[in-house]
Formats: structure tokens, C-alpha cells, sequence
């Protein structure tokens, strides 16, 4: 079946808008919540994170995978291994991180959804994950955006991210909790800074009055920006430990550095703090931004930064204003 809305892609529907649960709305009260998986071929990955999701404990729930022109067979592998329980959205391109998140959204939100969730497709999830998750939205209107704990998926106790934070006199972000153990020290429900797209909740009217990820960063910092014109709206964006999520990133390296990935990164840094810098924080950022291109240099000339045949921003694998 062929959607269209606003750009040419295939996509495969399931029977109804919730592929596990009645869509009467008369025989359930939780909120309609539509989870998005972005790939590119990531067939095994994918494979993963979606079994994950069937474990669910949420029903009132739509698992959408959007496919980026995948070429190893992730799509087919979706449609064969789940059929109509899971919605397949196959872009006829490779669009990118933004702007296939975006696909996914902008379907979500035309069948109903009254939150979104964006889920990196190498991830694996708790089965309270939606749950914890939908927690931090309820008797709180003023809640925007809502990420879980996420650990490395290797040691599986080791936290990869318990919510951000930017600093803009510094034109650096970070993630709260990076490497350490998890001994129960994040486990109070606080307002962050931001929530990174590796999983992060938002709700429709997010959407509706900020628009979506801006596919103007051509990798990174699109979560970031977006969180940052969230509470520029007015919504709190908060961090919930209620909901566990394990990232499949090295908790050593943090992930494979090549140039592209740097420079990319580096692109977004100077893009993001050059919105949303205030003119007293540039007596101190072009000290910073002057270090983080000698540290890259540096990692260039000592041989720690490879060059790479990865696709630019593919959607693989995190992209995010802090730490890979």
C-alpha cells in the first residue's frame, strides 16, 4: 500500500492504527503512544530492538519502523519476521537522520498519536520502558519531552546517559552519568537540558507548536536543538530513570571516530551555539570552539581519528549534541 503524504516512499500498513490493541478509545484510557525505529542497514540491530519491543508490558502502542533505503535486507527482514505488528515505512532514498525521523513522525501524528517516541534501532528496551516513559506526561500538561535511563549495553550496568545538559558560555554539552556504574545515584525523576534521540518521548503538541527535528544539522545536535526549542515554548523536558534502555556503543571509545564523524560533529557544534549562544557568551566560546578544533587535530595527527566509509547521516547510530 502506498502512503504519500508529502514525499515519495513506500510504505507497508498494518490492518489498524494499533496493531496489538483494539482502537476503540473506549477501552483504554492510556495515551496513544507511536514508537519510531529509523535504520539503515541495520538488519540485525533492528531485528533486535524490535524483538525487544514485542516485550512490552504498554499495549496502546504502534512499533513504525522507518527504513533509509536500506540495502541488506532489513526491510524485507521486518515484513517477514513481523508482518502487520509491525507498520514498515520504506523511503525510496537514504534522508538521512532528521528527516526520516520526520517521516516517521509526521505518520504518527496523522493516525493519532498522542506521544512519540524516537528509539535508536541499536537499542535494546525494558518492558516498562513506555510506561516510565508515559509517567512523566501524566497530570503534567506542562512536560514537553521525556528520555529513560540508558545504559551501555556492555557492561550492561554502566550508564551511557541519565539526562543533559549545555552549557553555552562553554559551547560544550554532556551527558550526566557518562561511564559510571549505575549505583541508584540517578534515580529521581529532574528536569534536564536536553534528551538525547537515542530514546526521547515527546508529546503531539510539541510538535505542533515547534515543529520537528531540523534536518538543517546534517548529523547531531538535532535532538539537542530540538529540546532547546521546546523549553523555549515554555515545556519541561525531563529525565525519568523509571524506563531502562541499552545502547550497543563501546563504553571504552564511545563509538568509531573517523574525520567525516568529527568534522560533522564539529559542523553541528558551531551551528547549534551559533543560534542559541547570547552575545556575552562569545567573550568565552571562541576560546573553546579554538580547543575542540586543536584536540581534533591533534587526534588526526596521532592517528586516533580513521577515516570512514560510513553514509552521511545515515541514522544507524546516535546522533547527539553530547557524547557518542
Amino acid at each position: 500500500m502506498l502512503y504519500n503524504p508529502t514525499c515519495d516512499r513506500a510504505v507497508i500498513l498494518p490492518c489498524s492504527f494499533l496493531s496489538n490493541v483494539s482502537t476503540d478509545n473506549t477501552q483504554t484510557t492510556d495515551p496513544r503512544v507511536a514508537i519510531i525505529v529509523l535504520t539503515w542497514n541495520g538488519k540485525a540491530l533492528t531485528l533486535d530492538c524490535l524483538d525487544s519491543l514485542r516485550e512490552l508490558d504498554y499495549h496502546n502502542v504502534e512499533i513504525v519502523t522507518v527504513d533509509n533505503a536500506s540495502t541488506d535486507g532489513t526491510a524485507e527482514a521486518v515484513r517477514e519476521r513481523y508482518g502487520d505488528s509491525v507498520t514498515l515505512i520504506v523511503n525510496s532514498e537514504n534522508t538521512g537522520f532528521s528527516k526520516g525521523n520526520n517521516v516517521g513522525i509526521e505518520y504518527a501524528l496523522e493516525k493519532g498519536a498522542d506521544l512519540v517516541l524516537l528509539l535508536n534501532n541499536d537499542t535494546t528496551v525494558s518492558p516498562v520502558l513506555v510506561d516510565g516513559l508515559v509517567s512523566a506526561f501524566r497530570d503534567a500538561p506542562d512536560v514537553g519531552v521525556a528520555g529513560p535511563k540508558i545504559f551501555y549495553s556492555s557492561p550492561p550496568d554502566r550508564i551511557w546517559f541519565a539526562g543533559g545538559e549545555v552549557f553555552l558560555a562553554r559551547g560544550t554539552t554532556r551527558h550526566i552519568g557518562l561511564r559510571e556504574i549505575d549505583r541508584g545515584q540517578y534515580d529521581e525523576v529532574r528536569d534536564v537540558d536536553y534528551i538525547t534521540g537515542c530514546a526521547l518521548m515527546a508529546r503531539r503538541q510539541v510538535f505542533s507548536r515547534i515543529g520537528m527535528l531540523d534536518p538543517a544539522y546534517g548529523a547531531y545536535f538535532e535532538d539537542t536543538d530540538f529540546c532547546m526549542r521546546a523549553r523555549r515554548a515554555g515545556y519541561r523536558i525531563v529525565y525519568t530513570p523509571a524506563g531502562k534502555v541499552w545502547h550497543r556503543i563501546s563504553a571504552s571509545t564511545g563509538g568509531q571516530l573517523g574525520r567525516r564523524k568529527i568534522m560533522r560533529k564539529l559542523q553541528s557544534t558551531f551551528r547549534f551555539f551559533g543560534k542559541y549562544a547570547s552575545p556575552h557568551h562569545w567573550l568565552t566560546l571562541p576560546f573553546f570552539f579554538l580547543s575542540d578544533v586543536i584536540r581534533v587535530l591533534f587526534m588526526v595527527l596521532s592517528g586516533r581519528i580513521r577515516d570512514t566509509t560510513e553514509a552521511p547521516n545515515a541514522g544507524t547510530t546516535t546522533k547527539t549534541g553530547g557524547h557518542s
